[in-house]
């Protein structure tokens, strides 16, 4: 065997990695906290569908693409980057100090072109975003990427391997840090990063999900107590991890039978930035390839709600993602035995592909990053998360000033008043959500007419629904969700729940606003319970004769006590739209919504907050979501009454 200058030989399958002339498959992976470099190699497979990854007792490492989000349906501008898979047939753990002493010391090489849109460019898209997308109801929040440009003229194995040790070495707080080298058919795959977020794990059927979101950038002489409280009560930093949490909830209510809990939050500390975070956990049975699928992709790189999201991000970026906002998936055999247990005997670890430099065929080198806007959002300050987020991996591989180093890094955890800014958060947050999902239901231990009821949740392309259905299980319901353009029947169900969605519906051309109106109107003629929520609210309300109009501002992600029929609830929010408060004209006899001559509920700016009438009831607000600290209360009141004629 043949070693690399420097080589120990006391660590062979490492040797082997780095004295291969690219042709070997590797990966070079250390997990959070972890004390150990792990050396992967084995045999290379690509995969059509996440459910094609190989599962049949070996570890398999795969590495998603962004395209993948097609198996959802959702849009994506399709470059054909592989969904490729590292079978893995040998392993090698060395100490972290061991691989440090062998990985080439410097990075290699590399000319700097800087980003491929330029700032004004991206400028100007973050304004389009804010006024043409979240301020026309196409969504609370939305992930717009663009990439720092490289080439180097360095072979692959000595540049990737480089990028991993200047990470290693200059990056803290990474969930993982990594190399990964896969060639196949066509290009080979290569990248390098240290990315702070997990997306899932699954071990002893508990999936955990870690959003992070938020973010501090650190001054060049170092992040201070000062600067890590001022981002803590920032409004703006506020609602963009509560949005995502959110989003993600979603997702664990899909993936967690008894749904899934919120613990923290945390800060996040890395070398040039800081983030919040929380940690998401349920328990799930569900094929680990499965979950994967059903959580593609995180909010935190995308938007919300998570369809629309994609379409906007096909809309405004100016090339595809490749395999930015995807992930590495680390399958593992439980107990790190191969056996016959089947795909239900893998754990998961996968981290979220951001903080990631790529070496594309050529020696073309690039770094994307991505800036989450909201409606706070000031196009400026979102060019400059772009830069600091793109900055720890440029500096670390040399492609930027790395710039001196703080004389002392302060612990902002150990910071006075950390601690208490962070709680304060959860003040906010729904107790259902933060308690254990197997706890005891809520609804009152008396026997209630929702027990045992039928329920239809109609989803219109925003999975809110998920955390509906949950809620209403919880009441002692029996409720399954249905997509919009996927529902035959919706009179035989004891209640439809008509769902939320994207969109200013007012727009009868667009085929959801028009599905919504016309189950409305079938629900409402053959006299049976009704429950819409914030779109389809919206809707109800102007076919009852309120004048739907948008919001002097957009209501993305706020928490407000709203009065709902004489009860002041604390509610969530996600509309731009609202219905206003005004005199109904008299009934319309061809009009069966507007002779029900609905009771509105409005707040003090006049926009209307529910409605009820004989077994009709509507809201606004997300009583699903984690804002809602009232909801599951709003929500049980609200189906009491579209039930009250239909007891059992």
């Amino acid at each position: 065997m043949s070693f690399h200058p420097g080589s120990t030989g006391r660590h062979p399958l490492l040797d082997r990695v780095l004295a291969s002339d690219g042709s070997l498959p590797f990966a070079l992976l250390r997990r959070h906290g972890g004390t150990e470099v792990e050396v992967l190699t084995g045999d290379v497979v690509d995969a059509d569908l996440l459910r094609d990854i190989p599962l049949d007792g070996a570890p398999v490492l795969a590495v998603v693409p962004y395209r993948q989000a097609r198996e959802r349906g959702f849009t994506v501008r399709d470059d054909g980057a592989p969904l490729r898979c590292l079978v893995v047939r040998e392993t090698e753990r060395v100490p972290l100090s061991d691989a440090l002493a062998v990985l080439p010391p410097e990075p290699v090489a590399a000319e700097p072109l800087g980003f491929d849109t330029p700032d004004d460019e991206y400028a100007g898209i973050v304004r389009r975003v804010i006024d043409d997308e979240i301020g026309q109801g196409a969504g609370a929040n939305f992930v717009v990427m663009r990439s720092f440009e490289a080439r180097t003229d360095a072979a692959p194995v000595p540049t990737l391997t480089s990028w991993f040790r200047a990470l290693l070495t200059h990056e803290v707080g990474s969930y993982w840090t990594f190399a990964v080298h896969v060639p196949g058919p066509g290009s080979a795959v290569s990248l390098a990063g240290a990315t702070p977020e997990r997306h899932l794990t699954l071990h002893d059927g508990v999936a955990r999900m870690n959003p992070i979101s938020g973010t501090y950038r650190h001054p060049a002489s170092g992040p201070t107590r000062e600067g890590v409280l001022d981002f803590l009560r920032d409004t703006k930093e506020n609602e963009e991890l509560f949005m995502v949490v959110d989003e993600e909830m979603k997702m664990m209510s899909a993936l967690c039978p008894d749904g899934g809990r919120i613990v923290g939050p945390y800060l996040k500390q890395m070398a040039r930035l800081s983030h919040t975070e929380y940690l998401l956990e349920g328990r799930t049975t569900v094929d680990p390839r499965d979950a994967l699928r059903l959580t593609m992709f995180a909010p935190t790189v995308t938007g919300s709600p998570m369809e629309n999201a994609c379409t906007v991000i096909a809309r405004h970026e100016t090339r595809p993602r490749g395999y930015y906002s995807g992930f590495l998936a680390l399958f593992e055999p439980a107990d790190g035995v191969a056996g016959e247990a089947g795909p239900a005997g893998y754990s998961l670890d996968a981290p979220i592909l951001i903080r990631t430099a790529y070496l594309h065929d050529g020696g073309r080198v690039s770094v994307p990053a991505g800036a989450t806007l909201v409606r706070h959002s000031v196009p400026e300050h979102e060019v400059a998360e772009t830069r600091a987020k793109a900055a720890g991996v440029l500096a670390s591989l040399g492609l930027v000033p790395r710039g001196a180093a703080p004389d002392a890094v302060v612990d902002l955890n150990a910071q006075e008043g950390v601690a208490e800014a962070l709680a304060v958060r959860n003040a906010q947050l729904a107790e259902f959500w933060v308690r254990p999902q197997d706890a005891a239901p809520v609804a009152a231990p008396e026997p209630s007419p929702l027990t045992g009821q039928d329920v239809l949740v109609i989803d219109h392309e925003d999975q809110f629904t998920t955390m509906l259905a949950h809620q209403l299980n919880h009441l002692g319901m029996n409720a399954r969700v249905v997509r919009w353009d996927a529902v035959d029947d919706v009179l035989t169900d004891d209640l439809v729940v008509l769902g939320p969605g994207p969109g200013d519906p007012r727009d009868q051309d667009d085929p959801r606003i028009a599905a919504i109106t016309r189950r409305i109107h079938e629900r409402v003629t053959a006299g049976r319970p009704l429950l819409a929520v914030c779109l389809s609210h919206q809707v109800l309300a102007g076919l009852a004769g309120f004048p739907l109009c948008p919001l002097a501002a957009p209501r993305q992600g706020v928490r407000l006590a709203a009065d709902v029929f004489g009860t002041t609830a604390a509610v969530g929010y996600y509309n731009t739209f609202g219905a206003r408060l005004t005199t109904v004209d008299a009934a319309d006899a061809d009009n069966p919504v507007a002779r029900l001559a609905l009771e509105p509920s409005a707040d003090d700016d006049g926009v209307l907050t529910a409605l009820r009438g004989p077994g009709v009831a509507s809201v606004q607000g997300h009583l699903e979501s984690v804002l809602s600290s009232d909801g599951i209360g709003v929500l049980e009141a609200q189906a009491r009454h579209a039930l009250g004629v239909i007891v059992r």
